[in-house]
């Protein structure tokens, strides 16, 4: 793998970051700003930090799973719950220029800073919260995870084959798109600060990001009121455009109009194919599929997925291999973009986690911090803070940090 170079700062250089957040919507964001360089704060309880720490697979005392969505940040531990806590937490946001939490609607308002008091008090403060549905409607104070909102989303509806029940994605795709949004929005937030001197408040929803994410199917939905139909591999409103048989396995074939169809049958040698008037245009097709089908895979089926992918790539066919993980991290161009980092965790040893994908030539994501131990950086954060010795030692023993 080749080294990475890390840039002397990065473009968040100097923003600073309160985290709230646990789980992985909220922790996928901040851990996306820290990749840029802002300084990330990430509050946990006291005693047992963010739940994942104890989930997923513990290597050598450290959750791998906990590891995936915490570099770049520094952990102070501290009791919400109590007043000192509460207190501690007011003096992190003089000096902070974003508070991140992913809460249920109204718990921030109940430890004092309901959205009247954070901008009267921190008018320059952008905040940023994800929650499952809104902070407004009939569903604002229902829980949520992943799982509902793929469902409630009309994500799940979408996904899986005709004849069989509808089919969730198999990573927390709201939870990671959520957090992406949140970050766009915290960033558009920080540009407007500096035209206006304002801060904002930033909010996502999981459901709301994969709603967001239905693209031409709600477009088609919008246009005939008919429900769209799950295809499984196979595009809904192109083809051929899918998973085809080869002799040592399945090639993923995506000619994405009339043009790229007809250079298709061409590399496969087939062009006569578009004389049958069944396979004449897109509308044809898509009714004659599984007759289409059975013809193009008697010819793929001819050859190894390794021979279509050079020949189709050749005649300028997008395919692909289907890969397993093993398979991706192992490619040579996800090695080439450094898809695959290794953070140095001292006594845990190097541990494996995906890397940047968003690439930037002047200030690019590096990474900055190694993932913190629970409370690692709590007396260190609190001394920045003007917090003294004495001080220091009634918090620890009132159990606040």
């Amino acid at each position: 793998m080749p080294p990475l170079s890390f840039p002397t700062a990065g473009s968040l250089d100097g923003i600073r970051v309160i985290d709230l957040t646990r789980v992985i919507s909220g922790p996928f964001c901040t851990q996306m700003l820290g990749d840029h360089g802002a300084d990330v704060i990430k509050v946990e309880p006291p005693g047992r930090g963010d739940v994942v720490r104890a989930q997923g697979n513990i290597v050598e005392g450290l959750s791998w799973y906990f590891a995936q969505f915490n570099r770049n940040k520094r952990s102070l531990t501290l009791d919400l719950r109590s007043e000192s806590g509460k207190a501690v937490l007011w003096r992190l946001l003089e000096d902070a220029d974003v508070l991140v939490e992913n809460f249920r609607p109204g718990v921030l308002a109940r430890m004092g800073l309901d959205d009247t008091t954070l901008r009267e008090r921190f008018p320059r403060l952008v905040v940023g919260r994800i929650n499952g549905f809104g902070s407004e409607g009939p569903y604002r104070d229902r829980p949520a995870y992943d799982f509902i909102a793929q469902a409630m989303s009309g994500f799940m509806s979408v996904n899986g084959t005709s004849d069989g029940e509808p089919m969730r994605a198999a990573p927390p795709l709201s939870d990671m798109v959520a957090s992406q949004n949140l970050a766009f929005g915290l960033c558009a937030a920080l540009v407007r600060r500096e035209r206006t001197g304002r801060g904002e408040i930033v909010e996502t929803a999981l459901t709301n990001g994969l709603i967001g994410m239905m693209g031409y199917l709600a477009a088609e939905y919008f246009a005939t009121d008919q429900m769209p139909a799950r295809t499984g591999n196979d595009h809904p409103m192109v083809y051929p455009y899918g998973l085809f048989q080869a002799s040592d396995g399945d090639v993923a074939i995506a000619p994405s109009n009339d043009a790229m169809v007809a250079r298709l049958l061409g590399a496969l040698d087939r062009l006569e194919l578009l004389q049958d008037e069944r396979f004449a245009d897109n509308r044809r097709r898509m009714i004659h599929r599984e007759a289409l089908r059975d013809r193009l895979n008697a010819v793929i089926g001819t050859r190894s997925v390794a021979e279509w992918i050079a020949h189709l790539n050749e005649a300028g066919v997008p395919c692909g291999r289907v890969h397993s993980l093993r398979d991706t991290f192992d490619d040579p161009q996800v090695q080439a973009q450094q898809m695959r980092l290794e953070l140095d965790q001292g006594e845990h040893g190097r541990v494996p986690t995906t890397g940047f994908p968003v690439k930037m030539s002047e200030a690019p994501a590096a990474i900055y911090r190694h993932v913190p131990a629970l409370g690692e950086h709590t007396r260190e954060i609190l001394t920045q803070l003007g917090i003294d010795e004495t001080e220091l030692q009634r918090l620890q023993d009132e159990g606040v940090v």
